[in-house]
């Protein structure tokens, strides 16, 4: 049984390693519904991270922004612009935007932002130099392979159950 446990997590080893992501030609940021830029926000005006995508208890997602929290500066600010009318309609609205993902950890993997914090992790460690980046894209690889190597480099823990649950 033992040997059967060890081929399959070399079998899925195997394939999430060869889902990496190609970091020099990184695929196309999704088109979203609002054009957003982090070069503006996070370069130019210096916002943190958690001023918008707040870290909830238990702290393991960081959260998308709500309408409203964009708007705490764009009732003021660019009110002309036509995407900002759109954002003022979602807000008025109570509706969320429907941003499009750039990152999805899969439902089987347990990925804390907390505990990555707290170990020294920063935002541009797994999302890049967002300071200078207009759309967001796959900067890093965040493959089962990609982690494991920032794992081994960091001299994490390399443990299946570290972040999948043990059935």
């Amino acid at each position: 049984m033992k040997h059967l446990l060890r081929l399959a997590s070399a079998a899925v080893f195997v394939i999430a390693a060869a889902a990496q992501i190609d970091l020099k030609n990184p695929p196309p940021p999704p088109e979203q519904p609002i054009p957003y830029s982090h070069k503006k926000h996070v370069g130019e005006l210096k916002l943190k991270c958690n001023m918008c995508h707040p870290n909830k208890e238990p702290g393991e997602v960081m959260g998308i922004p709500q309408a409203s929290t964009c708007m705490s500066c764009h009732s003021t600010v660019k009110t002309d612009s036509p995407a900002i009318q759109k954002l003022t309609e979602y807000a008025k609205a109570n509706r969320q935007v429907p941003w499009r993902r750039v990152y999805q950890v899969p439902g089987y993997v347990f990925f804390s932002h907390k505990s990555h914090l707290q170990t020294g992790a920063t935002c541009e460690t797994c999302h890049g130099n967002l300071a200078e980046t207009e759309q967001v894209f796959k900067a890093t690889d965040i493959s089962m392979g990609g982690c494991m190597t920032c794992h081994r480099v960091k001299n994490a823990p390399l443990d299946c159950s570290f972040c999948h649950e043990q059935r």
